[in-house]
């Protein structure tokens, strides 16, 4: 079972038939908050993260890190045996959480109308790149492949030259969170109603969100220019920079009163001409890069400690599971797992004092999960023997 039966979503449960990152990350936001999830995998590589280096042993850390607190089952939903143990799985579960192409499910006599035939109450999410209808629904493509059709990396800088591809997948996690929110507004409605629905989730206009001041200047005529907005290079106060050490700070002094608190500590004069995009901002980001290449990163900590500015270091990924603030609040732990105590991160609305069951081994839990869809010993071990369930 999950490993937060008490969180929020005690006694909600999800079949997971998701790999990779955008729907096994939404599922583990729901298994922290204490749903039970059970993964399904095929009987072959499984959830092929699984193999993505680097290893922890024989397995993946990024598998390990984003299925915590989940069962593992392998079924060949190709199979006729595997398609009528699923259909009786459905009729014991609150969510089934999908990531085929549109019509995959169809074309195995699984499609949505089928399972909510099974289950009238049962919320279908179908998580895809670019939804389950329209021109591009059967169009195959990953994170940056989004980003780029959204036109969220065309707001993406430098402004003289091409867009740069953001170092995390915004698409895929947006296209997660908004699964969860999807589901959980499903849930809400099937409580009043007593039916369940089909969540679409487009993982572009999932992405489109994160944009939302960028495209909200649209409605006045304005079209963002890339790399040129005062929150995409366009302003030299919402910038990073170098600093002595070879170290880099973030200033996002935004608002007068943070950069004329920002200028009266660094003993520059404040000219409100600095928040706003135009020619005057080469001059002020040399000056900027100037000032910043004459002090330690730790120095500029500590004058960010002095003057509430919004000035903050730009952390490696190596520093930041050491951060005094982010180990305050509980962000970073280690599970005991069949690979060893593995280091992990916590979803920010899990309980902290959930303690996650490890990751599961690729189908750990079949026998377990069909014996609870009514299959007996004999009936699991024909699975078995025609490689249907492994």
């Amino acid at each position: 079972m999950s490993a937060a039966p008490s969180g929020p979503l005690a006694g909600v449960r999800v079949l997971d038939l998701t790999r990779l990152l955008p729907g096994p990350f939404a599922s583990l936001v729901l298994a922290d908050l204490g749903a039970d999830v059970d993964k399904i995998e095929d009987t072959g590589a499984g959830d092929y993260l699984r193999l993505s280096p680097p290893l922890v042993g024989d397995t993946s850390g990024l598998f390990l890190a984003l299925n915590r607190g989940k069962r593992s089952a392998c079924l060949d939903l190709k199979k006729a045996s595997a398609q009528a143990a699923l259909l009786r799985l459905v009729e014991r579960y609150d969510v089934l959480f999908e990531q085929f192409r549109p019509g995959v499910l169809d074309r195995l006599g699984l499609g949505h109308a089928a399972l909510l035939a099974r289950n009238p109450r049962l919320v279908v999410c179908a998580l895809t790149g670019y939804g389950q209808d329209g021109p591009l629904a059967q169009r195959a493509g990953h994170d940056l492949n989004y980003l780029a059709r959204a036109g969220v990396l065309g707001m993406q800088g430098p402004a003289d030259g091409p867009p740069q591809p953001p170092g995390f997948q915004l698409a895929d996690v947006g296209g997660g969170l908004t699964s969860v929110i999807g589901i959980l507004a499903a849930l809400h409605e099937r409580a009043r109603t007593g039916r369940g629905r089909v969540v679409d989730v487009s993982m572009v206009e999932a992405s489109m969100g994160f944009a939302a001041l960028g495209f909200g200047m649209l409605a006045s005529g304005h079209v963002p220019r890339r790399g040129g907005e005062p929150v995409t290079g366009g302003i030299a106060i919402y910038a990073t920079y170098a600093t002595r050490d070879g170290r880099h700070v973030a200033l996002g002094a935004l608002e007068p009163k943070f950069w004329m608190a920002f200028c009266a500590g660094a003993g520059l004069q404040a000219d409100l001409a600095a928040l706003v995009p135009g020619p005057h901002q080469i001059e002020l980001r040399e000056t900027l890069r100037a000032l910043f290449a004459s002090r330690t990163r730790a120095e500029w900590e500590e004058f960010a400690r002095q003057h509430d500015c919004c000035l903050e270091p730009v952390l490696e990924p190596g520093e930041v599971t050491s951060d005094a603030h982010l180990r305050a609040r509980g962000v970073f732990f280690e599970l005991d797992t069949p690979w060893g105590r593995v280091p992990q991160m916590r979803t920010p609305l899990a309980p902290r004092d959930a303690v996650p069951s490890p990751p599961p081994r690729q189908g750990e839990h079949t026998d377990a999960l069909l014996r609870e869809a009514g299959l007996d010993d004999a009936a699991i071990a024909a699975m078995r023997a025609e490689g249907a369930a492994r």
